[in-house]
C-alpha cells in the first residue's frame, strides 16, 4: 500500500466516527485494567488477554484512523501511534520490560496528545 502524504484524502462510512468513539473507549478500558494489573503490589501473573486487549484494540483504532485518511502515517500522530503499538508488542513478548515500557508509552502519550496540533499534524516526510 502506498501512502501519498500530499493528498487531503479523506474516506468515510455511516457510523465510523461512533465506532471510533467505541473503540477509543474500549481501548481506554484495556489500558485501565491492564495498568492496574501491571502495578498491582504484590506483583501478579499478569493475564495475556489485557496486552492482548491494548494491542488489538490500538491497532483497530489506528487502521481505522489510517483508513479515513491515508496521509495520517505521514504525520506525527500517525508515527506516534505506530511507536506506541509497537512498544505494546514488544510488552507482550517481554514481560520483565512491561512496567517501565508502561510508563514510557504513558508519558509519550500524555505529552504528545497535549502538544499543539503543528506538532501532532506535522508531516515527517514529503
Amino acid at each position: 500500500m502506498v501512502f501519498d502524504c500530499n493528498a487531503a484524502t479523506r474516506r468515510d462510512f455511516r457510523g465510523r466516527r461512533w465506532l471510533s468513539v467505541f473503540l477509543r473507549g474500549a481501548h481506554l478500558i484495556a489500558v485501565i485494567g491492564f495498568g492496574a494489573a501491571l502495578l498491582q503490589t504484590p506483583p501478579a501473573p499478569l493475564p495475556q488477554h489485557l496486552s492482548s486487549a491494548v494491542l488489538v484494540t490500538g491497532i483497530l483504532i489506528w487502521a481505522l484512523d489510517l483508513w479515513h485518511r491515508p496521509s495520517h502515517l505521514c504525520e506525527g500522530a500517525g508515527l506516534s501511534m505506530l511507536l506506541k503499538l509497537a512498544l505494546v508488542a514488544w510488552m507482550v513478548v517481554a514481560p520483565t520490560l512491561r512496567v517501565p515500557l508502561f510508563w514510557v508509552i504513558v508519558a509519550w502519550s500524555a505529552v504528545f496528545s497535549h502538544a499543539p496540533i503543528s506538532f501532532r499534524n506535522a508531516r515527517w516526510r514529503a
